[in-house]
């Protein structure tokens, strides 16, 4: 038995929340600083232990599999019936969602990766010759924000979803009427 419309849709809008939730989680257990260590000409950063890392990874995680499952959704053939891209992209607005959907997951991952990494970096190069450092962290709301844009890419999935099956019920009633009006002229 195939999968279903509602059921892809319902596949990209589940993973997309969770994306979005591991996100903004992430934002908040994010430690402010880190607490700086004086030592021999060198500032040791010790920072509290936090599962910010290991969420936005999962963010970005969840993300990836949503921006894979909205694209699978938008060409997979429902009930065995499969349409042309080229009927697909036709429609300006299917083509408008689809690009945004795809500009969006690309911020939405630069967004939670750059932060991830950076606080990656901050926790394991922790030693530092300049006795006044502040022991940093990534900059806030990044995490954040980028929560918010994975959040963003799956709804515009969605709406890709939509205007697809839109475009496949146009391009299926032309084909019906195309081999309707082929019968009668034959008759």
């Amino acid at each position: 038995m195939g999968v279903s419309m509602k059921q892809m849709s319902l596949l990209v809008a589940t993973l997309g929340v969770l994306s979005f939730i591991f996100g903004v989680v992430a934002e908040n257990k994010k430690p402010a600083s880190g607490i700086p260590i004086s030592g021999k000409g060198v500032v040791i950063c010790k920072y509290p232990s936090d599962p910010s890392v290991a969420l936005g990874y999962l963010s970005v995680i969840f993300l990836a599999i949503s921006t894979v499952a909205g694209y699978y959704s938008l060409f997979y053939p429902y009930k065995g019936k499969s349409i042309p891209q080229a009927a697909l992209f036709q429609s300006k607005g299917f083509l408008i969602f689809f690009n945004v959907a795809v500009a969006t997951a690309g911020l939405a991952a630069t967004m939670l990766l750059w932060p991830i990494i950076t606080e990656q970096l901050h926790h394991s190069q922790n030693i530092h010759r300049n006795l006044e450092t502040e022991c940093p962290t990534a900059k806030t709301g990044l995490l954040g924000g980028g929560a918010f844009l994975s959040l963003d890419s799956c709804l515009f999935w969605l709406v890709a979803l939509m205007l697809a099956d839109n475009a496949r019920a146009d391009y299926f009633e032309e084909s019906d009427d195309k081999v309707a009006g082929g019968i009668q002229a034959t008759a």
